[in-house]
């Protein structure tokens, strides 16, 4: 079922103040025309039920089962029409009862009318008064245009102006010479004043030279007569001041270092100023430092180094060789020493304290030859080269910071090198001490890396041609060594003595000093040169020893000999060398030589009986089988004497060995080596048939053990 409700309006074609309703007419305002202001209210009813549709009526039903109205209608049976009657009646009264509000607020909304009719006007008063001041605004921004425009112009020519001001400031304080600049450079004395104002000057001279423009300016010409005379003032000047510094370097016991750093670093800018602007004068100023600090230093070196003659020890001579005769003398050996007595030649001992003491300062002559020292090459040798690296580098950085040249040093040092290389050379060439030879070797490689350290390359050239120099020398020397071993004269170097020989010891020390010198570096044309001497030495040892007429002496000779160098060369370096490994191999083999010789000494039947029948079978039933009389003697032999064979081997080694240690384990080699023997004889004789009756003849083996640990305890 459907319903329409008209609309309900105002006639929107009439305004209000055309309908009847008038300010001075009040009565009026209360007869208000129902159909006139509303219009017919008609509701229509759609009777026509036969387009409804009921299909998902049944759906809906269940969706509005919890809504009040509907439930209360379903529950009470109500039929539809007359609900909907009910609805129309309540919506007619609801809308009826809105017409009446309308009505009762008639006068309100006249008010409100009449309120938007006086906003109206007011509105249209204050558009024309906004319309008035639109125009005025356009005027105004048109002039603030205008103006901005004028003000961009003026600032742009303000800016042009200032950067042609600032410009213009800059060209003429470059180019103006002042009064005060004048005075001070040509009457003024060179200090820190002097030297500011040299660098405006220079600034200035810089100025227009450089610049092109400056060049074509009119004002150039007025300015630069002055410029160049006031330069020519200042080159003279600075010229005169360098030289009177330069020749106070060459006054007597002048310390050119601190002159250098507290005195010419002071004015260093004099000398940059000298090289932009006058260039020959600072050829000239160079060359005459140069010429002055080669003249001085070359003469401080050459007066340094006659004072380290003074005190200079000669150790060995061209005869001070390890294999010549201890005992020969020469017509110009003026009562020297015997060679054997003078260790130092062979033995590295303090000197090489020397290599610790590297960076020390260098000697002072007076102060030495004051107490009368005397001190070998190497010493020397340090101290001067300790001087010239100090010199050199307090001279590399002068050079450096004052004239920017590092080339100038070369120059400066080539009179003192001179003077080195001189006296190097007239050392070298009479140098015959190998050991010293080697320090200087390593003492250079010290000054390398002290070098290296700072880093100054000015002295590389130098200290690698003093290493090429010594390197042939010590090659040299060391043949010497090497020639007098291999033509040694056995014959007089032969004494009838035993124990150690002066030639063995004198390579024992040689070589210790080298090996312990190559310790840290390794060379490997060393480690080749000492097995060369090595083998010399070896051949020399055997012809020495080979004269001695018995075995067992030539033996003896040999094991003291190996055992001497042995604990020589363990002074010289905790570490077992290759050298050091054959003479252990050499005396492992002599002891087990000697250890025979000396049992056959005392008990040869019984070692020959050992070697040749004891391990025979006594069972065998052969025509040479060993019979019980054959070995009684042995045993009543040995056990008879064998304390006293015992006793006298004890003293042989006494007599015959010089190192007691080494003598006690050859003495406990042979006794050990005896009861060996021993054993294998009483073994044999427990084989034998009938043995046993010679048991009372035995000697315990416990007896000869304990005969072995109280000659054991006796050393």
């Amino acid at each position: 079922m459907k319903h329409t409700v008209s609309s309900i309006g105002v006639n929107r074609n009439t305004p209000f103040r055309e309908q009847s309703y008038g300010e001075t007419n009040d009565a009026q305002k209360n007869v208000f025309d129902l159909g006139a202001f509303v219009g017919d209210l008609t509701i229509e009813e759609d009777v026509s039920s036969d387009d409804i549709s009921l299909e998902g009526l049944q759906q809906e039903l269940e969706e509005c089962k919890n809504d009040d109205v509907v439930a209360n209608i379903l529950s009470k049976g109500a039929k539809l029409r007359e609900y909907t009657k009910g609805v129309e009646n309540n919506l007619r009264q609801v809308e009826f009862d809105s017409i009446q509000d309308y009505i009762q607020e008639s006068n309100n909304l006249v008010s409100l009318h009449d309120q938007i009719r006086e906003c109206d006007s007011i509105l249209s008063q204050m558009e024309t008064l906004l319309g008035g001041f639109q125009a005025e605004i356009g005027s105004i921004s048109s002039d603030i245009k205008t103006l901005q425009e004028k003000s961009m112009d003026m600032g742009l020519k303000l800016k042009n102006r200032k950067v042609a001001e600032s410009k213009l400031a800059k060209f003429v304080e470059d180019i103006i010479v002042p009064p005060r600049m004048v005075d001070i450079i040509v009457d003024g004395e060179v200090n820190d004043e002097f030297m500011r104002t040299l660098e405006i000057l220079s600034k200035k001279l810089k100025f227009v030279e450089v610049d092109p423009m400056v060049k074509a300016s009119k004002a150039l010409k007025d300015v630069q007569p002055e410029l160049e005379k006031l330069r020519q003032k200042a080159v003279s000047k600075v010229f005169d001041f360098i030289v009177q510094k330069l020749y106070a370097l060459r006054k007597p016991k002048t310390n050119i270092q601190i002159l250098q750093q507290s005195v010419l670093l002071k004015y260093k800018y004099v000398v940059s100023f000298l090289k932009e602007h006058g260039n020959e004068v600072y050829t000239e100023v160079r060359g005459a430092y140069i010429d002055t600090m080669n003249k001085v230093l070359s003469a401080h070196f050459r007066a340094y180094i006659l004072a380290l003659e003074k005190l200079q020890l000669d150790i060995a001579t061209s005869s001070d060789l390890i294999g010549v005769e201890a005992r020969s003398t020469g017509l110009f050996l003026r009562g020297r020493e015997p060679l054997k007595n003078r260790s130092a030649i062979f033995a590295l001992g303090e000197r090489i304290k020397i290599l610790k003491e590297i960076d020390e300062p260098a000697l002072i002559p007076h102060i030495a030859e004051a107490s009368s020292s005397k001190y070998p090459h190497e010493v020397l040798f340090r101290s001067l080269h300790k001087l010239l690296m100090d010199t050199a580098t307090s001279e590399y950085h002068f050079c450096d910071d004052f004239f920017v040249e590092e080339s100038m040093f070369y120059e400066i040092f080539a009179g003192p090198f001179a003077v080195i290389d001189e006296h190097f050379n007239s050392i070298l060439s009479n140098c015959y001490d190998a050991i010293g030879l080697m320090l200087m070797i390593r003492i250079t490689h010290q000054h390398q890396l002290i070098m290296s350290r700072r880093r100054i390359p000015c002295l590389d050239l130098y200290l690698d041609k003093v290493n090429i120099s010594l390197w042939p020398r010590f090659k040299m020397v060391f043949d010497m060594h090497l020639n007098s071993l291999r033509n040694a004269n056995v014959r007089t170097l032969w004494e009838d003595d035993v124990h150690p020989h002066y030639v063995m010891r004198r390579y024992a020390e040689f070589t210790a000093s080298l090996i312990r010198l190559n310790v840290e570096y390794g060379d490997g044309q060393l480690e080749l040169n000492l097995e060369r001497l090595r083998m010399a030495v070896d051949d020399l040892l055997i012809k020495l020893a080979k004269i001695f007429p018995k075995t067992k002496l030539q033996i003896v000779f040999l094991i003291n000999n190996y055992d001497m160098i042995i604990s020589v060369l363990k002074e010289a370096s905790p570490d077992v060398g290759k050298i050091q490994m054959h003479f252990e191999e050499l005396l492992k083999s002599n002891t087990a030589l000697f250890v025979e010789e000396l049992l056959l000494e005392h008990f040869s039947d019984l070692i020959k009986f050992v070697k040749t029948r004891a391990s025979e079978d006594p069972s065998s039933g052969s025509e040479k089988a060993i019979a019980v009389g054959e070995v009684e003697l042995l045993a009543k032999d040995f056990g008879s004497r064998w304390k006293a064979a015992i006793e006298l081997m004890h003293k042989d080694v006494i007599t015959s060995f010089s190192n007691l240690l080494c003598g006690m384990e050859i003495l406990r080699a042979a006794l050990t080596q005896l009861l060996l023997y021993y054993t294998r004889l009483t073994d044999c004789i427990k084989r034998i048939v009938g043995g046993s009756s010679l048991n009372k003849d035995l000697v315990s083996i416990s007896s000869i053990m304990y005969e072995i640990r109280k000659y054991s305890r006796t050393f």
